[in-house]
């Protein structure tokens, strides 16, 4: 019989974190909860799961606390990690994913999206699993040899990885009309006319690499 795929959800916030875990479980997966921070290192030392989905703000110890403690220890390490967020901590992403998250999510989270997260993150723990040689991890220092400058190249990697220009204005700290200069100028220097294309192109480029 094969295993459920594990997922963690660290969140203090009761009803939240309920209602998180009630989705995973109807959705087959086994759920693990973390009630805070510290709580949510232990689970994930002891049970090791395949993906964690982790609150930023909480008391204590926050989430930026847990991913370092998880990043530090080789047994976590590797376990992809979602940040969970509410609206308007713009810097709170930014520090995270810059500490090595995986990606985030805003709350209140949609099935959708939560879905996609772990499909996302389980296919890419595959990849490199089932690499023949070491890859470098995805990463915008990739997307520049494409001939974009260093802030472009950031703009493409985070639209190959399906964020809208919203999304970009939070990850990058700018903003509408400024994402937009940049993907002008990089739908022309890629020769493209749209975003779709200009994602292909990219994730082609970081594949090679």
């Amino acid at each position: 019989m094969t295993p459920k795929t594990r997922i963690l959800v660290i969140e203090d916030e009761p009803r939240m974190r309920a209602n998180l875990l009630t989705i995973l479980k109807m959705e087959g997966f086994e759920a693990l909860e973390g009630k805070n921070g510290r709580d949510g290192v232990a689970v994930a030392q002891n049970a090791r799961p395949d993906v964690i989905f982790c609150d930023i703000s909480m008391p204590e110890m926050d989430g930026h606390a847990v991913l370092a403690a998880l990043r530090a220890n080789p047994t976590t390490a590797s376990i992809p990690f979602v940040f969970l967020t509410a609206r308007g901590g713009a810097s709170d992403v930014r520090s995270g994913m810059n500490l090595g998250a995986d990606d985030y999510l805003v709350k209140p989270v949609e099935v959708d999206d939560l879905l996609a997260a772990i499909t996302s993150r389980l296919k890419r723990k595959e990849q490199l699993a089932t690499a023949r040689r070491p890859r470098p991890e995805p990463s915008p220092a990739l997307l520049v040899p494409m001939g974009l400058t260093e802030r472009e190249a950031e703009v493409l990697f985070w639209l190959s990885q399906g964020k809208t220009n919203p999304e970009l204005c939070v990850l990058l700290g700018v903003q509408l009309t400024t994402i937009k200069k940049h993907l002008e100028s990089i739908f022309l220097k890629l020769g493209v006319e749209n975003r779709t294309s200009a994602a292909a192109m990219a994730l082609e480029k970081m594949n090679e690499s």
